[in-house]
């Protein structure tokens, strides 16, 4: 084992999101192919001990303790290398298989159900005490000392296994998907060791049988895969061993875990001032947690909490500074609806409700339907009505309204045979909205950026005509990212089901609107576009240096299960 290089590189895998877990599947794997602990030419052979193994096993069944256990198939070719003075065996050579309890029903005894027994090991399984009488029959039965396996899945899978410790009256029964062993002269601890390490675990997957959710492990697996048996008292110090590196993994782990606590209050306390500004401290706020990123971000849900409030500041009017040049948004305002004729919804004087927050003075609020002149909704067309015309024609699906870009051909129903409806169809620079989704995506939009061909509105869509004298970006932002628009929407939505809910076109165009003077919009669209870049950025530094930690312990993990001559060979060619 290289165990140089491992901790070498520790601190560069370490953030890996199952580091710990791959070391410990690591240290179960070492141990069963004997690179773990040194040999010492002083030990017994295993050839001997499992001499001593077969005696008792005949003393048993001359005595009738034990019935004749049924012959062994030889063993297949060895799995893997193991030392000179192992010896392969077979589960079924080392231990008696599937004992039973002879014990008065009055005897109290424990019961262990599948849920009682870990899936780590070093965790202690659980017991109930019952008198034995009422848990002898259709039952599992185990003593002190043995070891049981599950054999279901995805117990099986999970590494569901544990000695039987402490059991009330010595005895005990638990479910039936267990598979047992009573050792003789091998150390319990040592099998179970194996029963959890990756190779016997990954070996049985493709050997359950059974249908779906009931797959189980088969006895024959149990009782006669290749077991890696090592002389007696170098099980002693594998087993001292493992648990001393399990020690270790427990402590790297909770070192880790106050690491990521610690970041966690860190960010959280960074996105807190950034969301609640201060506006004394909200400049030097805002320069410590952009510059800080790379140190706070290790997870990429904490990405998507910046990208949030990002947005949020935007939409508050705390991102960009105000320009005391620009022309009010009341006079914007005038001037759009000056352009759109019919306009509704209020004056848009901030008095005639109450509104979700206060924003800046020269911003105002007013209703996303002030800036729409006009919209309309797809139809839902009959396929087979009309015969083919030219191009296939399709149906834009509301998915296609769910993403941040728009994406044509990915949502596009086609349905050939139906004619066009040309005043649904859909145009470059459309702002789409679905008024039916889920509760979470219901009323998103998305603007059509890329000509679309031969593309129509179904009549779960709604397009707005936005005014030529706001941004549609901004108003896309409101919409889609603000907390207030979600609320509204949710709010206002109808439908018992939470897989769809529906909005109607008064609700879109009543959403409250906070609408900044025009020169700003502009400089929030472009200041999101930074920031969200670089958030972009900085996921996808994440998502590399996630996929190298990967790699780099994969390497070191496989380079320290393969044997010295490889490497040596290796190394020389």
């Amino acid at each position: 084992m290289n165990a140089e290089r491992l901790l070498a590189h520790y601190e560069r895998i370490a953030d890996a999101p199952d580091a710990i877990a791959q070391l410990r599947r690591f240290v179960l794997d070492l141990a069963v192919r004997g690179k773990l602990v040194p040999q010492d030419p002083n030990d017994e052979p295993a050839s001997e001990l499992l001499k001593r193994i077969a005696a008792e096993m005949a003393r048993l069944v001359k005595a009738g303790d034990i019935r004749a256990p049924k012959t062994v198939p030889a063993l297949s070719d060895a799995p893997f290398a193991i030392p000179t003075n192992w010896r392969w065996s077979q589960m079924a050579e080392i231990g008696v298989l599937s004992p039973r309890n002879e014990a008065p029903d009055r005897l109290q005894a424990s019961f262990v159900p599948m849920p009682q027994i870990a899936a780590e090991y070093g965790v202690a399984h659980q017991h109930e005490i019952r008198p034995w009488g009422e848990i002898k029959k259709g039952y599992t039965h185990f003593a002190n000392g043995d070891v049981g396996l599950a054999k279901i899945t995805p117990c099986f899978e999970n590494g569901k296994s544990t000695v039987f410790r402490n059991l009330t009256g010595g005895i005990g029964s638990g479910t039936t998907e267990l598979h047992i062993v009573r050792p003789l002269f091998v150390d319990q601890n040592y099998i179970l060791i194996f029963l959890k390490s990756p190779h016997f675990i990954e070996t049985g997957i493709p050997k359950m049988t059974g249908t779906a959710g009931q797959k189980r492990v088969p006895f024959e697996y149990f009782a006669c895969s290749p077991f890696p048996l090592p002389p007696l008292a170098e099980q002693h110090r594998i087993v001292a061993k493992v648990s001393e590196l399990m020690a270790l993994c427990d402590r790297l782990e909770a070192a880790r875990t106050e690491r990521e606590v610690m970041r966690d209050k860190l960010m959280a306390a960074s996105l807190a001032r950034l969301n609640t500004p201060d506006p004394a401290t909200f400049h030097d706020d805002a320069c410590f947690a952009l510059d800080a990123l790379p140190a706070l971000t290790a997870r990429p849900d904490q990405i998507k909490q910046l990208r949030q409030i990002i947005l949020n500041l935007a939409v508050r009017g705390k991102l960009v500074p105000q320009d005391m040049n620009d022309e009010p948004a009341s006079e914007l305002l005038t001037r759009i609806a000056t352009e759109i004729t019919g306009a509704k919804f209020g004056n848009g004087n901030g008095k005639e409700e109450s509104w979700p927050y206060n924003v800046p003075t020269s911003w105002i609020w007013t209703h996303l339907g002030r800036l729409v002149g006009h919209s309309d909704a797809g139809w839902s067309p009959k396929t087979e009505d009309h015969p083919r015309i030219g191009d296939e024609w399709g149906v834009l699906k509301v998915s296609a309204v769910s993403w941040d870009k728009f994406r044509a051909w990915e949502n596009k129903q086609v349905l050939p045979g139906t004619a066009p409806r040309f005043q649904a169809q859909v145009k470059l620079g459309d702002f789409l909205i679905s008024r039916a989704n889920t509760a979470e995506l219901i009323a998103r939009a998305v603007i059509v950026d890329e000509e679309p061909i031969n593309l129509m509105m179904s009549d779960k869509i709604v397009r707005l005509r936005l005014s030529a004298n706001c941004n549609h970006r901004f108003v896309w932002i409101v919409n889609n990212y603000s907390d207030f628009s979600r609320e509204h929407y949710i709010r206002h939505a109808s439908g018992v089901s939470p897989s769809m809910k529906n909005v109607s076109r008064d609700v879109i165009l009543s959403l409250p609107f906070p609408l900044p003077p025009l020169g700003e919009q502009h400089r929030i669209v472009t200041k999101v576009d930074e920031l969200i870049a670089l958030c972009d950025r900085l996921e996808a530094s994440l998502t590399i240096a996630a996929t190298t930690r990967h790699r780099l312990l994969d390497a070191l993990l496989a380079e320290a299960l393969t044997p010295d001559e490889e490497r040596e060979l290796v190394a020389a060619e």
